[in-house]
């Protein structure tokens, strides 16, 4: 046989070699692939499913920080949409006002706005609003009509970029989710400087001290304690249904995490002050602001504190 003809079958040969093994790829799939892909250019806003936002009302598990191998999620607040819900911002620009009102819904996996929801801490809805240089906190709870959107009056007189955060349980569903949207109120904006490291806040005459040490992949005991004109306080009002809440948020990118803290009102063990205890498990290393909110003669204040974690 000549040379070429040996070489021309040689060619079909390994032509049909190719066509057959790219049907039993196409028939198999992709190595290590669990479904369709995504469309090719396709975007998706979506985050895996994480704790990190949710709430939390004792210390996380022990094996954070553990040994094997550990996944990272992604801290709550930093994605509009997960699961399939989303934070829809109705009000997505408030003037610059003292009692600007916002309004939101929360849209199921199908489009439509949730309507049923489990009371956390007694509320269906917890919002957190502050503006991007992380001053001007809020910790607000709407009101919710009949088709599920959401309405509160904000304090929006400072004119910026504002991080709304939406923590809530939809009815049927066992843990939390904390979704995050940006709110535009317009004019002339002046970003302040990180607050500078502080581990005592004093507000209305009370004077809140903080104790422990933030370290990132590890349960971090916080240690709050409240005192007014010197002297411990030491009959806290229970405020949805706690002693106090405290929400950290990371500097550059507000990852948010609000915690618990450990024992609740009424159980015969937790006392209503001078301390307060928290467990937090932050994702990672950096500047944090963290926000106390706790209640005394009916009135709820906000100590405010910024911390480095290891």
């Amino acid at each position: 046989m000549r040379s070429s003809t040996k070489l021309g079958v040689f060619a079909l040969g390994l032509l049909a070699v190719f066509v057959a093994a790219t049907g039993l790829g196409m028939a198999v799939g992709p190595v290590g692939g669990t479904g369709p892909a995504e469309p090719s250019g396709g975007h998706s806003d979506e985050a895996p499913h994480s704790e990190a936002g949710g709430h939390s009302d004792e210390a996380p598990h022990s094996g954070a920080g553990g040994h094997g191998t550990a996944v990272e999620s992604i801290p709550g607040g930093l994605m509009v949409s997960q699961d399939g819900y989303r934070l829809d911002l109705t009000t997505p620009r408030l003037p610059a006002a003292g009692d600007a009102r916002l309004a939101l819904r929360i849209l199921a996996p199908d489009g439509r706005p949730v309507t049923r929801y489990t009371t956390a801490h007694g509320k269906e809805l917890h919002l957190i609003a502050v503006r991007r240089d992380l001053t001007g906190f809020q910790h607000v709870h709407p009101q919710r009509n009949a088709t599920g959107t959401w309405s509160v009056p904000l304090n929006t007189s400072v004119p910026g970029t504002y991080r709304v955060f939406a923590d809530f349980v939809p009815e049927g569903r066992a843990d939390g989710l904390t979704l995050g949207a940006d709110l535009m109120v317009p004019g002339e904006a002046n970003p302040r400087p990180f607050p500078a490291a502080s581990r005592s806040s004093s507000i209305d005459g009370y004077d809140v001290e903080l104790d422990g040490d933030l370290v990132a992949g590890t349960d971090s005991k916080l240690t709050l304690t409240v005192t007014r004109d010197g002297t411990p306080v030491t009959d806290l009002d229970p405020y949805l249904e706690a002693y106090g809440h405290l929400v950290a948020l990371r500097e550059g990118d507000l990852a948010y995490l609000h915690v618990h803290p450990a024992g609740h009102p009424g159980d015969g063990v937790t006392k209503p002050g001078p301390t307060i205890e928290f467990y937090a498990n932050i994702p990672s290393p950096g500047r944090y602001r963290l926000f106390l909110d706790f209640s005394h003669g009916g009135v709820v204040r906000t100590a405010d504190f910024t911390v480095t974690a290891s």
